[in-house]
């Protein structure tokens, strides 16, 4: 079911990993709902992060939502290994499954919800086979791989898109939005049908993420 109020999930990659149980204490303190871990393999994405390990520590720190966004190139290998660690929603991309509605049901086979993301260059019509099987859409607005990137405005128009469709066919999806978000275009983007915001930067490098956090979550339709 679509939130009443905006989701906010920091992304744990901008925190401070020598802090790591700080950086989530403060997440949950700031009223966030989601946990973001995005895992990079250095193969579809220029970077490299983190595997389970990583998420068996988080799981450990927090009862958020640990949502996992697996930027990676064989994603199905590596799905049971993510859930069994405690992510409790697992994001593919459509751009590295040969077979997506099969890496969603493995998702979900595992007790896990699943959701599916596009890059910029991706068009949302490539959702449409899949969407009504879907817990969760995660529209990219910046080419993954790194943090810190500037917001691409083209990513409005497929967002308005997205929501269409989602409400003509699976109204109970979440829609997701990441890469550049802020205080300044959060309202702009649950306008436009986002229900979840992925915050990196505009939360954890906040000169106040308490407030930044009260401010995303505070936008409205």
């Amino acid at each position: 079911m679509q939130p009443a109020n905006t989701l906010l999930a920091p992304s744990i990659l901008s925190a401070d990993f020598t802090k790591l149980a700080e950086s989530i204490a403060l997440a949950e303190k700031a009223g966030a709902d989601w946990m973001h871990c995005d895992v990079m393999d250095g193969h579809f994405v220029p970077n490299i992060t983190f595997g389970p390990f990583i998420i068996k520590a988080i799981a450990q720190c927090t009862n958020l939502v640990i949502d996992t966004h697996l930027m990676i190139s064989d994603p199905d290998t590596y799905i049971a290994d993510f859930i069994q660690a405690g992510s409790n929603q697992i994001t593919v991309h459509q751009e590295t499954c040969a077979h997506l509605h099969r890496s969603v049901q493995l998702i979900k086979s595992l007790g896990a919800k699943a959701g599916v993301s596009i890059n910029p260059g991706t068009p949302v019509s490539t959702l449409e086979a899949i969407l009504p099987d879907l817990d969760l859409v995660l529209l990219m607005s910046v080419n993954p791989g790194f943090g810190g990137q500037k917001f691409i405005p083209s990513s409005y128009v497929k967002l308005r898109k997205l929501d269409e469709m989602r409400n003509a066919m699976n109204p109970e999806m979440i829609l997701a939005v990441d890469g550049g978000v802020t205080v300044d275009n959060a309202q702009d983007l649950v306008s436009a049908g986002a229900d979840a915001l992925i915050a990196g930067t505009a939360f954890f490098k906040a000169d106040n993420p308490a407030e930044a956090a009260g401010k995303i979550k505070s936008a409205s339709r």
